[in-house]
């Protein structure tokens, strides 16, 4: 692999959350929010376009107190890469050295005192979705229908969270996590058994 690669690390269209042991971006264009570990978060800031992968490598060494192999480095640009974190990153061309991608995390993790780079990723809702008070009144009534759609019990809603006043043989769906009062708009019993909580 060429270390003397030079990468930049992305910055347009993300919001940066730095904590004390990892950094969290979101990603405005493909709405996904990505968890860069500390090792993973380390290789990306030092991409600014003047540090090579052998400085990278060199700079991480000097962090950690400890020498660490290119293949770390270049396994944390692999996943940047993917995550669509890195400005060129149809430049970088990983190449393990005919050895598979799982090969290269198990050498280096055994090799390594350092944590190897991870990057977890979810795709996070939209305001609309999440906040949907259409009402789709099919066969099913109730079928994964928004907040406050009419439900005749928890499988009518998309949250699982149908809740009917004391009496009544129809309720309402409810936003995931809110109790029954809450989302029933009274107070008094849950119609699952449970007591609600004055």
């Amino acid at each position: 692999m060429n270390n003397s690669q030079k990468h930049t690390a992305r910055k347009e269209g993300l919001v940066i959350q730095e904590m004390p042991d990892e950094v969290l971006v979101f990603d405005l264009e493909t709405n996904k929010a990505h968890c860069l570990n500390e090792t993973a978060a380390f290789v990306w800031k030092a991409c600014d376009g003047k540090n090579s992968v052998a400085d990278i490598t060199k700079l991480f060494g000097s962090k950690s107190g400890t020498s660490v192999p290119e293949d770390l480095i270049w396994l944390a640009l692999d996943q940047l890469k993917t995550k669509n974190l890195i400005e060129n990153k149809d430049e970088i061309v990983v190449d393990y050295n005919g050895m598979s991608r799982r090969e290269v995390i198990r050498k280096v993790g055994l090799a390594s005192v350092v944590a190897l780079p991870i990057i977890s990723s979810l795709v996070a809702p939209t305001a609309a979705s999440a906040q949907s008070t259409t009402c789709n009144q099919g066969p099913s009534l109730g079928t994964n229908q928004g907040i406050g759609c009419p439900c005749n019990g928890n499988g009518n809603c998309a949250s699982n969270n149908c809740f009917v006043t004391a009496g009544g043989a129809q309720g309402t769906c409810a936003a995931a996590g809110r109790s029954g009062s809450a989302a029933a708009g009274h107070s008094g019993k849950q119609h699952n058994g449970l007591k609600h909580q004055k």
